[in-house]
């Protein structure tokens, strides 16, 4: 599914009023009309003794926030409307949305002092939905001190808040909070889901999120380069495995990593590239640590160990090519050892390396692109917001308000993939795609989360016969896109599954090894259907 800027949205709706003919009247109406289907299946059926309380502003989202009342009203559900009567320019849906209303019944009010609002909440004591439908994709930031007092208000006298299109006061393009927004519960998209509701303060203001599609041309929905991950997207992949195939098919995963007191991070990486299909895995610790490696470690993964003699590298480089993929990082630790390491491995091996956790701390962008760049075979870096700051030598806060910009910066001088892990995950890809992966999950914000990731990402990338099939580079191109997508995408609902399972406290990282049959079941039932 497409993801729009601020600046994409209007071209979207330039070309599809001036080449397909359809009006802006048009497609306001079928916001109001799916809308108010929607709500009354998703939210009123499960709820009693409410009010329906709009918010509307002067332009276009306010026009489908009243055509939406309108709907919700002629169902005879009890609405309440107030217009915001701040100066500035009507638009002429808005004005004619106005007038229908009033004709239907609507019960429309103008809203000129926050106590007005106040006093009606006050006076009405039952649940409040309110339906927030203030600015949209135009709004302009700072917000006004009225519109500030306003959202005041919303946020502490609502129940349930729905908004249309994106939360008032969370910016489109950025996610950029300024003073105050909107808190939603759920966020209603128009046509396509807009960027800032996933990035920076955005997804916290956002809630869940659901898209309709109100008649937009079809056609529009392949031409941008932002996505978000949909099983839509992977099942292809998740298929692709044969019955009568041996252990050499589904390719040797290497797992390099664990340092003093961190080998569970090998463990639990080596364990799930295992859970995911792989015909076989190594895991490989630094010589001092192998004992308490192996002490960890189910029987079916097989072990080795790196020399602290550098000088006996060579051998163990020479035979990297017998493997189909390697990871390493997870606990691998941040000595001046571990970086010769990782640049080795980088430099001798041509297969895919995900380059996972202390193997990303090690590295700097401004003294390791050329190494990253230059490699002919494919590399993954994952890093979440902290590895990133640290390798592109910027404040943590700095790559949390703009992480399309920084992740953009990292694939471009990099050649890599990268996948900026968080709450909403970008992957960003060579190609300029940039795909959104957002499956928020507090549960996930524990210890070993990431390396889970890698040993997945490693697994499958080992499994791609395409990679090792006489096939194009755009083949090999498309294939590799789709196995990350799949690991990133199994990884989230593996987490979600245990969530369900067991509590977003109580779930651990073995948790979501545990739940990586029932995602992948999940995507299988999604064939299905």
């Amino acid at each position: 599914m497409r993801i729009v800027d601020q600046n994409e949205m209007q071209e979207i709706e330039k070309v599809t009023f001036s080449e397909y003919k359809l009006t802006e009247a048009t497609i306001i109406e079928n916001v109001g009309s799916i809308l108010a289907h929607k709500i009354e299946k998703q939210v009123l059926k499960e709820v009693s003794d409410f009010s329906l309380v709009f918010l509307i502003g002067r332009g276009n989202n306010g026009a489908d926030g009243l055509a939406l009342a309108r709907y919700l009203t002629n169902a005879g559900y009890n609405v309440r409307a107030f217009v915001l009567a701040e100066d500035g320019k009507t638009s002429s849906e808005m004005k004619r949305q106005m007038e229908i209303a009033e004709l239907f019944g609507v019960k429309v009010s103008p809203l000129e002092k926050v106590e007005t609002l106040n006093s009606y909440f006050y006076q009405n004591m039952s649940k409040h939905i309110i339906v927030d439908a203030i600015l949209g994709t135009g709004a302009r930031l700072p917000l006004s001190d009225f519109l500030y007092d306003v959202i005041n208000s919303i946020n502490e006298n609502s129940s349930y808040t729905i908004s249309i299109d994106l939360p008032t006061g969370v910016d489109t393009n950025t996610g950029n909070v300024i003073g105050n927004a909107v808190k939603a519960d759920l966020v209603y998209s128009i046509g396509f889901p807009k960027v800032g509701c996933y990035i920076s303060n955005g997804a916290e203001y956002t809630g869940s999120l659901i898209n309709i599609n109100v008649g937009f041309p079809q056609v529009l929905e392949d031409q941008g380069n932002k996505y978000l991950t949909t099983e839509d997207d992977v099942i292809e992949t998740a298929a692709q495995r044969n019955r009568f195939a041996d252990k050499k098919i589904f390719g040797h995963t290497l797992v390099l990593g664990g340092s003093h007191g961190l080998t569970g991070a090998l463990v639990l990486a080596s364990q799930s590239a295992l859970k995911v299909g792989t015909g076989l895995v190594t895991g490989a610790t630094w010589e001092p640590q192998y004992q308490e490696f192996i002490s960890r470690l189910i029987p079916e993964v097989m072990t080795g160990y790196i020399p602290t003699d550098e000088t006996k590298w060579d051998k163990v480089l020479s035979g990297l090519n017998r493997y189909d993929s390697i990871v390493i990082g997870p606990g691998l630790g941040v000595s001046a050892r571990s970086r010769r390491a990782v640049h080795a491995i980088l430099s001798h091996y041509q297969g895919p390396v995900v380059v996972d956790a202390d193997a990303i701390n090690v590295l700097n962008l401004n003294e390791d692109a050329n190494l990253l760049q230059s490699r002919s075979g494919l590399t993954v870096l994952t890093p979440h917001y902290g590895e990133m700051a640290r390798l592109v030598e910027k404040d943590r806060e700095e790559v949390f308000k703009e992480p399309l910009k920084y992740l953009s910066e990292v694939v471009e001088r990099t050649n890599a993939t990268v996948i900026l892990k968080g709450p909403c995950s970008f992957l960003g890809l060579p190609s300029g795609d940039t795909f959104f992966n957002y499956f928020p999950n507090s549960g996930m914000a524990t210890g070993g989360v990431g390396d889970v990731l890698a040993g997945i990402l490693g697994g499958l990338l080992a499994q791609d016969s395409n990679l090792r099939k006489n096939v194009s580079l755009y083949q090999k191109i498309v294939s590799i896109d789709k196995t990350i997508l799949l690991g990133v995408l199994i990884h989230s609902r593996a987490g979600h599954f245990a969530a369900k399972e067991l509590g977003e406290r109580a779930m651990t990282a073995t948790s979501i090894i545990d739940c990586l049959p029932t995602a992948f079941d999940e995507i299988e039932n999604f064939k299905v259907k």
